[in-house]
């Protein structure tokens, strides 16, 4: 094979670019038929050339953009949310707790229950079983779900459920009905399952169990909620699931005793004999095997199958080539991989190695080899904070340290240990001797964990933060890693990188603005509002069944709110009090009276209120003294004035309530003048926002906090109607994700959270509940 240089580099970018007209076209689209036929125009030349790489960079294209776009085709469609499927399938990726289990469902034929559905496209589901009975991976199930679009929360700057369920490859989401379930067929037998019964069965600590499963099976699921806090808080995430680390491993540790085979075999030939690379590359498969096939251990395996070819020195690629040729290979194999971040962390690593290794001699003797792992380690650390920080948003300052530790004790001991009492498996007493020691430095090595995330803890910085400090560690890492820096270039340049970042001040609106934010918290209300001193939320959002608060994932802990009104005490209002009282500051808390909620609070009454720094925010509603003995006409109602700017917040309050504070708003300094914004009363219900109200307010911005597909079929159509009536453009967080209007005395700007950027009137379709926003 020809050694020309970036042979390999065409067949990656040619992958990576069909993943993304795959998402762009979702297989339809004019876009998806024009990089077709180019592609086809390509392939043509290509053969005509006789250039081999180029027949597989065009192939790669091809077949990437076109499971890509199969997947967005099979996506589940809007029309036939919260309708009932009898499904047939296997179930795999169990995830069991207490109330519920979660799987994987690969639908391999399907049923509409309603006449006239039809089955969509969607394959791959995921499905909560409520009160479900014993699972196995691998059971074949006949059972009715009631599907859903796979999206999740869309709010800036937090987790992206529906982007990690697009990397997945979820295309809907689910539930079973109790219809009547009926397993088909039990699991397949399975040598990874059989292994973890057995393990289940060892004398060991249920830690251990669990790190054992997760180091040698690749089982994370084995993983409970604080071990994952634990290796997230310390930056060793990446030793404690089947990784590169793991399967390098093994494959070094097969060739070197195929070597060793190979010499007393071959004795004059030995070293020249490839069967030995070879067998490392099928060990390091055959791992990822047992390890579940998972995208991360499949490209774990590539990267070393490879990286075993160029080690070689047999017909083999240069380390560049190599790593071109190894991530080609991964996109066409895994064509979601440029999703995954775990794709970029794992080459950017083997890039910095290559970097820092290109050139040197290889250590030789204990003491090269570890000045060698404190060199790697060191030139590694920037760029993988870097990489971490843009990924997720988090950096554990202790973890160049603590992996200089914990890697060779997990690469050296712990994982050698593992396998050492797999080979005795089959006699449990024998094996969980043979496990004791890993067992004890599992342990020992979670305490020194625990030591140092209480010593330093995981640092979530500020979103605005991220891009900075990011920058400022990549540069760092750079001027120690390329060659033909000085000395003297780094003396001065590091401090003064840590000098940039440090006079760094975080952004602030400017004197007369206004900040509004309708966060998408399902079926509830949550709304910040912020001016340049003031930080005020208006609800808190609810609590769901499950205890899950989505106002535990809006903020980093430490938080600091100046005032929290409580509107009401419904649970879709105030559910997320809990959340807030144990991560972050409230210095004032305000509530209605009557309201039976956990904290100190005070009254919110008509005609109470403060003014700050020209901006008043003044409650309309409940009368003073007036308990009403609906909680809903209780709410707090909230109008915020800056400048010639209007905010109203209604609550849940009805339309006699509307009738009472209606009087209140045309009396005050601003008369008749319409709203710049109004958050609609209770999610946009038909027993709030009266044809008087709209009609007396006019507002230009309208934002309905709404879930979607709920069962109360809020907003209204009729309530949407009025406002589009009067002009009003409207907005729903069911659709649009979370909303943000800045209100400055020259423009009100609006920023939608799944559709940034847009700007667009609504309308509203007579046949549905609610109001799309999208196009």
């Amino acid at each position: 094979m020809a050694r020309r240089p970036g042979w390999a580099m065409p067949l990656a970018l040619a992958a990576i670019a069909g993943s993304l007209v795959g998402y762009r076209s979702g297989g339809e689209s004019l876009l998806g038929i024009l990089s077709v036929t180019a592609a086809a125009s390509l392939l043509a030349v290509a053969l005509w050339r006789r250039s081999l790489w180029g027949v597989l960079a065009v192939l790669a294209f091809l077949s990437c953009a076109h499971q890509v776009g199969q997947q967005r085709a099979g996506e589940f469609p809007a029309s036939l949310a919260g309708h009932d499927f009898r499904l047939t399938g296997r179930i795999h990726g169990l995830d069991v707790d207490p109330r519920r289990t979660r799987f994987r469902f690969e639908v391999e034929a399907c049923e509409p229950r309603a006449p006239g559905d039809f089955c969509p496209d969607s394959t791959r589901l995921r499905l909560s079983w409520y009160d479900a009975p014993a699972l196995q991976e691998g059971e074949r199930w006949q059972l009715t779900a009631r599907l859903r679009q796979p999206l999740g929360f869309a709010n800036p700057d937090t987790f992206d459920y529906g982007g990690w369920l697009w990397r997945e490859g979820i295309q809907a989401l689910g539930y079973i009905r109790d219809d009547s379930p009926e397993r088909l067929s039990t699991a397949r037998f399975s040598l990874r399952q059989a292994a973890l019964d057995l393990l289940d069965a060892a004398d060991i600590s249920p830690l251990g169990r669990r790190w054992l499963a997760a180091l040698t099976l690749g089982a994370d699921e084995r993983l409970d909620d604080d071990d994952w806090d634990l290796l997230n808080a310390t930056g060793t995430t990446h030793l404690m699931v089947i990784s590169g680390l793991h399967i390098g491993l093994v494959a070094a540790l097969c060739l070197w005793l195929l070597r060793r085979v190979a010499r007393v075999l071959q004795p004059l030939s030995w070293r020249m004999t490839a069967w030995p690379w070879l067998g490392a590359g099928l060990a390091a498969f055959a791992y990822a095997g047992l390890a579940g096939f998972g995208p991360p251990a499949v490209r774990a395996a590539i990267m070393a199958a490879i990286g075993l070819w160029a080690a070689s020195g047999r017909h083999a690629p240069g380390w560049w080539q190599a790593w071109w040729l190894a991530l080609g290979l991964v996109v066409v194999t895994d064509p979601l991989a440029p999703w995954r971040p775990g794709l970029w962390l794992s080459f950017a690593a083997v890039a910095v190695l290559i970097l820092a290794w290109s050139g040197r001699p290889r250590p030789s003797g204990g003491r090269g080899w570890c000045l060698a792992l404190l060199r790697s380690q060191w030139l590694l650390a920037p760029i993988m904070a870097a990489s971490v920080l843009l990924a997720f948003g988090r950096l554990s300052p202790l973890a160049p340290l603590i992996n200089l530790v914990a890697v060779p004790l997990v690469s050296s001991l712990m994982v050698p240990l593992g396998f050492v009492g797999w080979l005795f498996a089959i006699w449990p007493p024998l094996a969980s001797w043979a496990w004791w020691p890993f067992d004890q430095l599992a342990n020992g090595l979670a305490d020194l964990l625990a030591q140092a995330a209480d010593s330093l803890p995981l640092w979530t910085p500020s979103p605005w933060w991220c891009w900075p400090v990011a920058v400022a560690l990549l540069l760092w890492g750079l001027l120690w890693l390329l060659p033909g820096v000085t000395r003297m270039t780094r003396a001065w340049a590091c401090p003064s990188l840590l000098i940039l970042v440090l006079l760094l001040r975080p952004p602030s609106l400017d004197r007369g603005e206004l900040m509004v934010t309708v966060y998408d918290v399902g079926q509830g209300q949550l709304v910040e509002l912020k001016t340049r001193d003031r930080r005020v939320l208006v609800d808190t959002g609810p609590r769901f069944g499950s205890g899950f608060m989505p106002a535990s994932l809006l903020w980093p802990a430490g938080q600091r709110f100046d005032d929290v009104i409580v509107t009401h005490s419904d649970n879709d209002h105030s559910g997320g009090i809990a959340a807030l009282r144990q991560d972050h500051r409230v210095e004032r808390w305000w509530a209605p009276r009557g309201n039976d909620l956990p904290l100190p609070s005070r009254p919110c009454e008509a005609g109470g209120g403060w003014r700050d720094d020209g901006t008043s925010w003044r409650f309309l509603s409940p009368p003073a003294g007036d308990i009403a003995s609906n909680a809903n006409d209780r709410s707090c109602v909230l109008l915020v004035t800056l400048g010639a700017r209007r905010v109203l917040i209604t609550g849940d309050a009805g339309m006699e309530r509307e009738r009472g504070f209606i009087e209140a708003l045309e009396s005050g300094p601003a008369g008749s003048r319409p709203l710049d914004v109004l958050v609609a009363g209770h999610h946009g219900s038909a027993t709030s926002s009266s044809q008087a109200l709209v009609v007396a307010t006019r507002p230009a911005e309208v934002i309905f906090s709404s879930g979607r597909g709920n069962p109360f079929g809020h907003p209204a159509p009729s309530v949407v109607q009025r406002f589009v009536d009067v002009g009003s453009r409207v907005w729903n967080t069911a659709y649009d994700g979370a909303v943000r209007v800045v209100l400055t005395p020259a423009s009100v700007t609006v920023h939608a959270q799944r559709y940034p950027g847009w700007s667009r009137r609504s309308a509203v379709d007579g046949a549905d509940d609610g109001v799309e926003s999208s196009p």
